[in-house]
């Protein structure tokens, strides 16, 4: 009896880490290529169906049945609204097949954003705060301006 007790408690402890990994993870930008890696991927206006934003761009790798991918929209127009030059393109990830698997995109959303050449610099999955959003917007307009 007290085995089925302790299988319990390891389903429930391992549950609980992985909620608490994913509120850590989940929304917050991080850095695509840190220094010394390998070059991040380029997305370019084929890629996307229409042009880059002047300055930056936004990318939300959505699909048809996702809920969090509505709220995580919301918060990325109120942000983009903020920053003249800066895109923002909503792709259906089923449609875009090749671009999703070449991002290595696992789960939607999924938001990248570039610099004005098209880099990516960052990316997160799941609904992103507006704060971390607005973070990574800088840095992305930072980038671009340094190139």
């Amino acid at each position: 009896m007290w085995v089925g007790w302790v299988a319990l408690l390891v389903v429930l402890l391992v549950t609980v880490a992985f909620v608490g990994y994913r509120r850590r993870t989940d929304g917050r930008f991080r850095a695509v290529a840190p220094a010394g890696s390998a070059e991040p991927p380029r997305l370019t206006e084929a890629d996307l169906g229409r042009p880059l934003g002047r300055d930056a761009t936004v990318v939300q790798f959505s699909s048809e049945f996702c809920a969090p991918c509505r709220a995580a929209e919301r918060v990325i127009t109120d942000a983009v609204a903020e920053h003249d030059g800066v895109g923002y393109v909503d792709l259906d990830s089923a449609e875009k097949l090749d671009l999703t698997r070449r991002l290595n995109i696992l789960r939607t959303p999924t938001v990248v954003i570039t610099d004005r050449t098209g880099r990516v610099v960052h990316r997160t999955a799941g609904v992103p705060t507006k704060q971390s959003l607005q973070e990574s917007v800088q840095a992305a307009l930072s980038a671009g301006a340094s190139r």
